[in-house]
């Protein structure tokens, strides 16, 4: 049994060559892989590996100034879900390419899992927003969600400008795959003029965690060898086109359009 974790942190990280060797070594002699993304504003990872090992790069990031109280988001499958072990140096850890945006000194307000849960069996008036692209969406959203509408976060900042007005003045619940998209895109919508945003913490994924599948529809896509897991966190049927690269539901796979490292319904020619 493979564990996976995903994590981030928005913090002031030092010394960053030297750095992404010495967890190199460190993945390398755990057998762990997977992708580490490190940056001058902080880190963000996807590993998998034994639990035992896991454990032994946990404690030496939490090691590193600023990342002390690094948290990280927990599941479990029966295959190793990467492929290879990568450690990248990058000038953001999320791409955004906003100027001024800088999470580790203001993020919009966090809204627990429980909390959204509970607003929404209230009835409470909100719009839950879904930052993720086109592509993760239709695997699965909060039921009633609205869509931002990219295929790329960097799409993000001119999405929300053809956004209704009366957003602006709503109260409006942003919600990604695990929270590290809504920390740049939060700030970004309250610079535009929203003013009430707040952030589901640990995103779709501490959600599943605490609340399950209560008012979401579907899975959740991941970025590795699983594409999707439900709402319980394990891994489902879902495959990806070879060609499209568009993720594809057991129901979609059937589809005789479908053909294993050719093409799928969406992308498929006619000869």
């Amino acid at each position: 049994m493979y564990t996976s974790i995903a994590a981030y942190k928005f913090a002031p990280l030092h010394g960053l060559t030297e750095l992404r060797e010495q967890l190199r070594a460190t993945c390398a002699q755990c057998d762990l892989k997977g992708t580490i993304l490190l940056s001058p504003e902080g880190i963000n990872l996807f590993i998998a590996g034994t639990k035992q090992r896991i454990d032994v790069l946990l404690a030496e990031l939490r090691s590193i100034v600023g990342l002390e109280d690094l948290a990280y988001k927990e599941s479990e499958s029966e295959e190793m879900p990467f492929r290879r072990m990568l450690v990248k140096l990058k000038k953001e850890i999320i791409a955004f390419g906003v100027e001024g945006i800088a999470p580790r000194g203001k993020t919009s307000t966090r809204l627990s899992a429980h909390t959204l849960k509970q607003w929404i069996d209230e009835g409470k008036p909100l719009t839950l927003l879904d930052t993720r692209n086109d592509y993760e969406i239709r695997m699965g959203t909060f039921k009633n969600a609205l869509a931002i509408g990219v295929s790329h976060f960097r799409d993000f900042p001119e999405a929300t400008r053809k956004l209704p007005e009366a957003l602006k003045n709503e109260t409006v619940v942003m919600f990604c795959t695990g929270g590290i998209r809504c920390e740049k895109a939060g700030p970004f919508m309250e610079r535009e003029g929203y003013s009430h945003i707040y952030q589901l913490d640990g995103g779709i994924l501490k959600y599943f965690e605490e609340c399950g599948s209560a008012h979401y529809d579907g899975d959740c896509f991941v970025f590795d060898r699983r594409v999707c897991v439900d709402p319980q966190l394990h891994e489902t049927g879902a495959e990806l086109c070879f060609n499209c690269q568009l993720p594809l539901t057991p129901s979609e796979q059937a589809d005789p359009r479908y053909v294993v490292g050719e093409s799928c319904p969406y992308c498929h020619t006619s000869s």
